[in-house]
């Protein structure tokens, strides 16, 4: 009896864990369209922390980016070629292959009354 109780505690554990990674990995997505005209640069520096470039313009208009996503890099070797392990020694790959994501930024711009006028994702 003491087996089965501690069986389904791994099990409820387990189904748990599980419950809080799925819902961990879900994000929001801001639609950033309806904002324009009402979101001002200290609600953007509340939400998103502090910009990573920030520029004022001689016209009054602010300009700052924010990295939403750091890039990386992955390489991998997609075939091998050669001995199969045991076979008169290790098979090695004949190639590495590699793909390199770039950072992803968010620019908004605030007009000189410090409202959203315009905003872009854009990688770099």
């Amino acid at each position: 009896m003491k087996v089965l109780k501690g069986e389904f505690r791994v099990g409820l554990m387990g189904l748990v864990l599980l419950a809080m990674s799925l819902t961990g990995c879900a994000t929001y997505k801001v639609d950033w369209s309806p904002r324009v005209g009402n979101y001002t640069y200290e609600q953007a520096v509340m939400d998103l922390g502090p910009p990573e470039k920030y520029a004022n313009l001689k016209d009054g208009t602010t300009v700052a980016e924010w990295l939403t996503r750091r890039g990386y890099t992955h390489a991998y070797s997609p075939f091998y070629y050669g001995y199969y392990p045991g076979w008169c020694g290790p098979y090695y790959p004949t190639y590495i292959d590699t793909y390199t994501s770039p950072d992803c930024f968010l620019r908004l711009t605030f007009g000189p009354d410090d409202k959203l006028k315009a905003w872009k994702y854009f990688y770099r």
